[in-house]
């Protein structure tokens, strides 16, 4: 790693910057953390000169909380898949930081914290009836292009 190397997990603000909260948070909030049913699968990779991009499939049940991913919710037993990709910036071959995106909304329908179909409280007073998200279709499209019709979501499409 570099002197102070920094991870960001952009959705839900965890990670850590410098040697000492990164080593803390992998050890105690990430690594051991994540449940026996935790599953990546690679869909694609880009390598520049100083970063590499991987775009994962992670699937899992929710048996266990999670702090890096639903910090503060407990079990929900449900199962969840997203894509999330990852971001890694080097420098002279050392770790500089590390940028993990995904959709939070589509991890929150899942275990059934969000309603896709009804969005959330105090809408259908304007011209909003639902909230734009989806559930487990948002990871399975990014899979199989043609598992999810495209643009349900556009009223006017």
């Amino acid at each position: 790693m570099v002197p102070t190397p920094y991870v960001n997990h952009i959705p839900t603000l965890t990670g850590g910057i410098g040697a000492s909260q990164l080593l803390r948070f992998y050890r105690d909030f990430f690594i051991p953390c994540n449940p026996p049913s935790f599953h990546t699968t690679l869909l694609s990779r880009t390598i520049g000169s100083d970063r590499i991009v991987d775009e994962m499939l992670v699937s899992l049940t929710h048996t266990c909380e999670i702090p890096w991913l639903l910090p503060g919710i407990p079990a929900t037993g449900k199962k969840v898949e997203f894509v999330l990709v990852s971001v890694v910036c080097v420098r002279g071959g050392k770790l500089y930081h590390e940028h993990l995106h995904w959709d939070q909304a589509t991890v929150l329908v899942q275990v059934g914290l969000l309603d896709a179909k009804l969005g959330a409280v105090g809408l259908g007073k304007g011209v909003v009836r639902r909230l734009p998200i989806s559930g487990v279709e948002a990871a399975r499209k990014c899979v199989d292009e043609g598992s999810v019709e495209s643009n349900k979501m556009i009223s006017r499409w």
